[in-house]
């Protein structure tokens, strides 16, 4: 319903613990960096160990090779014997092997009765090296070549094969120690990323605090101190605080003027009335008219008041003062109004308010001047001036200051309030501007300067 004061707004339930976000957000980046960056610290180091392991295979194969010839009998021995003892053993998990299409295969004694497969021809005399799970429970990496040699026409294949468990227990310690490693890496991330959190957001506890004791009368602002990047917050705070303790002092102050205002009108009443005076219904009149006119006053102050602190308020001059224009023109055909200045210039100040203080400015020239109003806009850096000029009689330099009191008038014979002036001087300092009295150069009459400040672009 109309009148009624607006239902405070109900503060929304929170999203969450913002360190919990800052902490899970830290734990996710950890997870996915130390996971990318230990898939691909275990390729890098499973394939430093698989390349030894290789590079160690093509040794001992170079080692038969340079030592391999072709005896009597057309087929293949070694000048001298290789050096690993494993391949006098047998089963002992390192073998060798050569063979030749037709030929039967040459092996080491460490294969004892079995034999490894020869691989299909290459077309190269590169190494070659691949998997084999060929014996039962023992996976071998074979490393093999193809080669004529000298007093041969045969192309003979050269094989070294060695059991792949000593190469996977390699990576297995490898990646159990990256796991574990990165895992410890992982924790002690994410506890200093928590404890670091907790640290970097205490500040914000203070302030909890600091605005507990505030609601509990312990102190009136928050005077801690605090880092950098929360002491905006608490500037803009104590500052919150400040208006909404500068705006209830003067509701406050309002209140007593008015009852103080009301009180002496109503003791002429009360008494008129217990003496039963025969003008008593002129001096209720009187008096009622007098209370009018302060209630409508302090109400003016109050509702500027209550808009001040919007700090998005802003409103078109040249706008207002067509509307104004409208409006008083139809109230006195007679008078002539003209405006000029900047168009597009707006005032940091409620339209609704710009509206009252430009109405009693332009009523009161019309009122009181002899027919012709001129109106300017004018800017600078921080603030709108808007002059009105009239043609009337002016006001006398040492009335000027008294003439803004409340209910002054200079002319008597004309009916109103007394207020327009009061008003307009009262809302533009609400607005941290100002209204002054002077005399117009070229209209002669009255010239009222209200200045306004200028809204943010």
């Amino acid at each position: 319903m109309e009148g009624e004061a607006e239902a405070p707004e109900t503060p929304k339930m929170g999203t969450g613990s913002l360190s919990t976000r800052m902490i899970v957000i830290a734990a996710a980046w950890i997870f996915i960096l130390l996971v990318g960056g230990g898939i691909a610290l275990d390729r890098v180091l499973g394939s430093s160990i698989r390349q030894n392991f290789d590079n160690q295979l093509e040794y001992v194969l170079t080692a038969m090779i340079a030592s391999a010839e072709i005896g009597p009998d057309g087929e293949v021995r070694f000048n001298r014997a290789l050096g690993d003892q494993r391949f006098l053993e047998p089963n002992s998990g390192l073998y060798w092997q050569v063979s030749a299409p037709d030929r039967l295969p040459f092996p080491s004694r460490s294969l004892w009765d079995r034999e490894l497969q020869t691989p299909p021809p290459h077309d190269d005399a590169s190494v070659h090296f691949r998997e084999s799970s060929e014996f039962p429970e023992e996976p071998l990496r074979i490393a093999e070549r193809e080669i004529f040699l000298p007093d041969s026409d045969a192309k003979w294949t050269f094989m070294v094969a060695q059991s792949r468990d000593s190469l996977d227990a390699q990576i297995t310690e490898l990646r159990s120690v990256l796991i574990v490693s990165f895992l410890l890496l992982g924790l002690g991330l994410v506890i200093l990323a928590a404890l670091q959190t907790l640290y970097g957001l205490w500040p914000l506890r203070a302030v909890r605090e600091s605005i507990a004791e505030m609601r509990s009368g312990q102190k009136s602002r928050v005077v801690r101190p605090l880092p950098d990047e929360v002491m905006p917050m608490v500037t803009e705070l104590n500052g919150l605080l400040d208006h909404n303790e500068k705006q209830a002092e003067e509701a406050r102050r309002h209140a007593g003027n008015l009852a103080h205002a009301l009180k002496t009108p109503l003791t002429v009443i009360m008494n008129s009335a217990t003496a039963k005076a025969g003008d008593l219904d002129e001096i209720v009149i009187r008096e009622a008219t007098t209370m009018r006119r302060q209630v409508d006053h302090h109400l003016a102050r109050a509702r500027a008041v209550g808009r001040r602190g919007h700090t998005h308020s802003r409103a078109n001059v040249w706008q207002s003062l067509e509307s104004v224009e409208r409006a008083v023109s139809r109230l006195y055909g007679h008078v002539r109004l003209d405006m000029d200045g900047d168009r597009e210039v707006s005032a940091r100040v409620e339209r609704q308010d710009l509206d009252e203080m430009l109405g009693n400015l332009i009523e009161n020239a019309a009122k009181y001047g002899g027919g012709s109003v001129f109106v300017t806009v004018e800017q600078n850096r921080d603030f709108v001036e808007i002059l009105v000029e009239d043609d009337g009689m002016g006001i006398p330099e040492q009335e000027r200051e008294r003439i803004f009191d409340r209910g002054a008038r200079l002319d008597t014979g004309k009916p109103g309030t007394g207020l327009g002036l009061a008003i307009v001087r009262d809302v533009a300092e609400i607005y941290e501007g100002s209204a002054s009295l002077e005399e117009s150069e070229d209209l002669g009459g009255l010239l009222v300067r209200l200045r306004l400040p200028k809204a943010l672009n």
